[in-house]
This record gives C-alpha cells, sequence and structure tokens, in this order.
C-alpha cells in the first residue's frame, strides 16, 4: 500500500512539474513571438516611414497579444517586449499594456503590468530616479521613476492623467512563496529634454 501511495505521490509531482514547465515553456515561445513580431513590424515601419510624409492620425485596434511597446530598464537588465492585454495568455508572453490606457509616450497614464515572478522579477530592485525607455513605433520615450508604493489588495492604485504618465504594476512583495496579495506601484514621468 506503501509503495502505491508513493508512486501515486511521485506521479501527481511529475505531472505537476511537467504542466509547469509546459506553461513557462509556452511563455517563452509566445515571449520569443513577440520579440520577433516587433521586429518585423519596426522594419514594416521604417520602409513605410521612408516612402511616406505622412501618415495620418487615425486610430487603430490593436489585437489582444500583439507586441505594442518595447520597455527597457538598464539599471535592473530588464528588456522586454510589451503586448496588448492583461490577461493569462498575455502576461505569460510578456509585460502586458491595459487596454483602454495611453500608449507610453502619449498623454495620459500607460499602465503596464506582469507577473513577479516572470518578466518583472527584477521590478523590486528599480527605486525612484531609475530611468526607463519605452519605444512604440517610431518614439521613443525616456522616463524617470518619480514614485514607488505599495497598495493593498482592493485598493484604487490607478489614476488619471492628461501628461504623460507610465505606471509599471506587480504583484508584493516579489520574492514571496504563494499568492502576493498586494500591489507594487511605479510611477514614471517623462523628461521634456530627450536626446
Amino acid at each position: 500500500m506503501r509503495r502505491r501511495v508513493g508512486a501515486l505521490l511521485c506521479l501527481a509531482g511529475g505531472a505537476l512539474l511537467l504542466h509547469a514547465g509546459s506553461t513557462y515553456a509556452r511563455g517563452a515561445l509566445a515571449r520569443s513571438e513577440a520579440r520577433a513580431a516587433w521586429e518585423r513590424a519596426e522594419a514594416r515601419r521604417a520602409v513605410r516611414d521612408a516612402r511616406l510624409i505622412d501618415v495620418g492620425g487615425d486610430a487603430e485596434i490593436v489585437r489582444l497579444g500583439a507586441p505594442v511597446a518595447r520597455l527597457i530598464i538598464p539599471s535592473i537588465g530588464l528588456d522586454e517586449i510589451v503586448v496588448e492585454g492583461v490577461g493569462d495568455d498575455e502576461l505569460n508572453a510578456g509585460p502586458g499594456h491595459l487596454p483602454g490606457s495611453a500608449m507610453p509616450g502619449g498623454p495620459g497614464n500607460a499602465v503596464i503590468s506582469a507577473h513577479r515572478d516572470r518578466h518583472f522579477a527584477p521590478l523590486g530592485d528599480l527605486q525612484v530616479g531609475d530611468t526607463v525607455y519605452t519605444e512604440t513605433g517610431a518614439q521613443r520615450a525616456t522616463w524617470i521613476v518619480s514614485k514607488r508604493r505599495v497598495v493593498g489588495a482592493g485598493k484604487p492604485a490607478l489614476f488619471s492623467s492628461d501628461e504623460p504618465v507610465l505606471t509599471l504594476t506587480t504583484c508584493w512583495p516579489i520574492r514571496y512563496f504563494g499568492t502576493a496579495p498586494d500591489r507594487l506601484i511605479l510611477e514614471a514621468k517623462r523628461m521634456r529634454h530627450e536626446g
């Protein structure tokens, strides 16, 4: 009887490891596909911009999971492609842009979220005064982290703004085993004079 229980526990453990491993593998594949799509889109934009003087101001609807920006934070070694959406599939692929929030660099609050144990694992080391870069199409924006706070579960954490603001969010505490109920919120202001 003990052998059967032991064998069943080993099989259950193996099945859980296989599930976790396949989830991370699917995320790595989606991340790689997002980066490749971003690079293809950058190449198409470069060709289009070389041919067109004025693209116009038509708004476009972004498909969930589509790469929308690149997020670079040198101080913590982060370089990620941001995808549209904050659902399970999107956050498995990379940091997600909250639909309805501003695009990074534009007027308003651009909100980007990611899992604390995946793409935003180093976010806990980001400090006020650190520099963040975003790229969206032909626009590159430089940001300075201006505020760092932790909010409890269910507390309001996001705000609207007429000025460009970048908000990065993840669960807190970052290095915690189990469900982390609180949120780490980092706000960054866009630098006015960029080089």
